[in-house]
């Protein structure tokens, strides 16, 4: 088993609406595991085909074994990506006109009633993570795989740079231990029992942190601790 650490370092304005609140529209600050899958070995393990046709058309299928993108394929080939947790972020604001459509509203000529200034009626505001942010993650295998230097993420395909460091000195302990760093409980085990926690509240799953969990784990170099045995919906899959 082999367990790298990567760096994700944003070349570009990284931005998914984890929450809509009126016209503002703001991505969380961690990145989520199954994305972060997804534009890692979107090329290489999960088939991406190119037609929206039939009845899995606009249909996520993460866990669902009869969608050809499915993430049962990286336990297949024994890969995991953990969460990204951020080091250095910060935010940008960016306002956009928003689409003239029958059920959001409708387009105003300047003058009419609620038109009377110089800017569309319907905009939004989209809050981004900046370009420079960092992050850290951790990715599992089974065998010798290649970690792309570069991918793709978020709903403008923000430009992201990947350093990977294969990390030698880790310990499988088991019993009650404190992760730092994000998780998703999907993901876990079901020898882990998951006690104490923080919610991250973004879709399609919530993520935890600051978790206090009993079962297997890796011990880390200076002391952080990570759960062992995780794979794509193993606790959706025993249900």
């Amino acid at each position: 088993m082999k367990l790298y650490q990567c760096t994700l370092t944003l070349h570009d304005n990284v931005f998914f609406a984890t929450r809509e609140m009126g016209i503002l529209y703001e991505t969380e600050k961690y990145l989520h595991n199954w994305a972060l899958s997804y534009s890692m070995f979107g090329e290489t393990h999960i088939p991406r085909p190119y037609r929206l046709q039939g009845a899995t058309a606009q249909k996520p299928g993460y866990l669902d074994a009869t969608n050809e993108q499915n993430l049962l394929q990286l336990n297949d080939a024994g890969i995991y990506v953990f969460p990204a947790q951020p080091v250095q972020w910060s935010y940008q604001v960016n306002t956009f006109k928003a689409a003239q459509v029958s059920y959001y509203g409708r387009s105003k000529q300047f003058g009419d009633k609620g038109a009377d200034r110089n800017y569309p009626i319907n905009y939004g505001r989209a809050k981004e993570l900046a370009v420079g942010s960092t992050y850290r993650t951790y990715v599992v295998s089974q065998t010798d795989f290649s970690i792309p230097n570069w991918i793709r993420l978020g709903k403008w395909a923000a430009k992201i740079q990947v350093s990977s460091l294969p990390i030698k000195d880790f310990k499988l302990q088991s019993g009650e231990f404190i992760c730092t760093h994000p998780i998703n409980p999907i993901d876990l085990p079901t020898t882990t029992r998951l006690k104490l926690y923080n919610r991250i509240i973004m879709p399609p799953v919530s993520l935890v942190s600051q978790a206090q969990l009993e079962g297997t784990h890796w011990r880390l170099p200076g002391g952080s601790c990570i759960p062992a045995d995780v794979s794509y919906g193993a606790s959706y899959v025993a249900v």
